[in-house]
């Protein structure tokens, strides 16, 4: 049977970033309740001329410069930052790649989870014609109001995956565990920029989906506990990482203490503790930093919890490449992560009180990005998008 998984994968983040430490000092409360409390250290924020599109052409370029577009025939955008509620953020990443027309595009929306649907709808497209490569990318952009206690979980980024049989960098391997529950723990209306956001039951529903996601895992086959050299989890803050590690864990009769949870992840929330919550994009930019901080995992299997809030959750595991080290990029990871501009709290809240027009009149936006991509303008209500 021929194997089906990641073949390539790459990141992407914003040309800003808000340190926690100056916001505590801005609200007048100790940085330990950000740094220890939630597991935070700094956030990205956007420029104006950033969004979830120039963050997912950013990402995906250099996959394209390398393998070209050859066998390439869909592009699925994961997102929940849309920016559009017809035209698919997928089709303007198609533009500014060059891509062929014979490529679909489509973009999907589930919270945080629809990048992972992304991920197996891809595996199905290529079961079926193993030729075929598809590109799935999440991208998103956390923003929350201001004073709120969603506004320390904030952050942006994109991951961008190349799908393929015979992949070089991780297989995926053996069933996948599914949940689904109608609950209203995080919801965002149309006719609002930032979501609302039941603290407290988001957690709990969280721990919900994924104890169901695990158990329906192993009810359908899946490897036992003691199987996984690594984990990868959804990351709305890094601390929600580790509860959910503890909670898994227990259930397989295996104590972790909290300490020893975090200790377990300190790897995978590396780029997750630094780039803040960025909805579909955290178990992958996990898994990513797994595969290029970790010492050698080739033909380890890993585990990734996938959730979206409302919610849908996944559990499913990948195995290790042999040789897959000679794929990664960590030293453009560090720099997408390490050239941010650290910004003001007053800076800061200039930012995030930047709207689009609704109105439909023009806007030029100062050029501020250092990525390959830029949102120039706002036209006649369109987004005008340039490489740089």
């Amino acid at each position: 049977m021929t194997s089906i998984g990641i073949h390539d994968i790459a990141m992407a983040t914003t040309r800003y970033r808000l340190d926690h430490a100056a916001l505590a000092e801005a609200q007048g409360i100790d940085p330990e309740k950000y740094r220890v409390g939630i597991g935070q250290d700094s956030m990205s924020i956007a420029a104006p001329d950033e969004d979830i599109v120039t963050l997912a052409a950013s990402a995906a370029l250099p996959i394209i410069e390398r393998h070209g577009t050859e066998g390439l025939r869909t592009v699925l955008v994961a997102t929940e930052t849309g920016i559009d509620q017809s035209k698919a953020a997928a089709v303007y990443v198609h533009e500014l790649l060059g891509l062929p027309s014979a490529v679909r595009s489509v973009e999907l929306k589930q919270a945080c989870y629809s990048a992972t649907a992304g991920l197996q709808m891809a595996a199905g497209l290529i079961a079926r014609d193993p030729r075929q490569r598809v590109l799935v990318i999440a991208t998103d952009v956390a923003k929350y109001d201001l004073d709120s206690s969603g506004e320390p979980t904030q952050g942006a980024a994109a991951v961008a995956m190349l799908v393929s049989a015979d992949p070089a960098i991780l297989e995926l391997e053996g069933p996948s565990g599914v949940f689904t529950d109608d609950l209203m723990d995080f919801w965002r209306p149309n006719y609002r920029v930032t979501p609302i956001v039941d603290g407290k039951s988001s957690i709990r529903a969280y721990l919900r989906a994924a104890e169901g996601a695990w158990r329906d895992y192993r009810e359908q086959g899946g490897e036992p506990w003691s199987a996984f050299a690594a984990h990868a989890y959804h990351s709305p803050f890094t601390k929600m990482a580790a509860k959910a590690h503890k909670h898994l864990a227990g259930l397989e009769g295996v104590a972790l203490t909290p300490a020893e949870a975090e200790q377990s992840l300190e790897v995978a929330n590396r780029y997750n503790r630094r780039i803040g919550n960025s909805y579909t994009a955290p178990v992958y930019l996990a898994l990513l930093a797994l595969l290029e901080q970790r010492d050698d995992l080739a033909g380890e299997l890993i585990g990734l919890l996938s959730y979206g809030s409302g919610s849908v959750a996944e559990f499913f595991a990948g195995r290790v490449v042999e040789g897959y080290r000679e794929h990664l990029r960590p030293e453009r990871t560090a720099a997408w992560i390490d050239d941010r501009e650290a910004l003001t709290v007053e800076r800061y809240r200039e930012l995030h009180a930047l709207r689009a027009p609704e109105d439909g009149g023009d806007r030029e936006l100062p050029a501020e990005t250092a990525a390959p991509f830029r949102l120039e303008a706002y036209r006649s209500h369109q987004r005008v998008y340039a490489a740089r």
